[in-house]
């Protein structure tokens, strides 16, 4: 079994964006794993309710912090007229999309600090392959 190590949680201020003229502020909370190390879990609070949950790539977040990125469900690209203050996210699913305003500051130190706890390109060292293999195969 690997080294169990602290995981990373970062609440930030996030804008949902209505229109142009109108958006409403929502709590966010990211979480890193070190034993899930390729991804972040998301949770939006909307009125002190339980989170909405998105799963999101770790990578497709710090791509995102240098230019658009992802495709799709999840794509990020940087708020023009913002300078580097904040980015947008686009989270869509089946019910629509939602577009989010996100602070660029918030999500970089977020960002560091999963990199200080598991440095890119070392995550396959933190998973617990014995476990993955152990619930990929039938049990019997």
């Amino acid at each position: 079994m690997k080294k169990s190590l602290k995981a990373v949680e970062r609440r930030m201020a996030v804008e949902l964006v209505v229109s142009h003229a109108y958006s409403l502020p929502l709590c966010a909370r990211l979480r890193y794993e070190p034993t899930d190390p390729y991804v972040v879990r998301a949770g939006f609070f909307v009125d002190c309710h339980e989170p909405v949950e998105w799963i999101l790539g770790r990578d497709l977040l710090t791509d995102g912090l240098k230019g658009s990125a992802g495709h799709a469900d999840v794509r990020i690209w940087s708020a023009a007229g913002r300078g580097d203050q904040s980015m947008y996210m686009a989270l869509g699913s089946s019910a629509g999309t939602a577009l989010l305003e996100v602070p660029v500051r918030d999500l970089t130190a977020f960002l560091q600090d999963t990199e200080a706890l598991v440095p890119r390109g070392t995550e396959s060292g933190h998973i617990d392959w014995d476990a993955e293999l152990a619930h990929l195969l039938p049990h019997g």
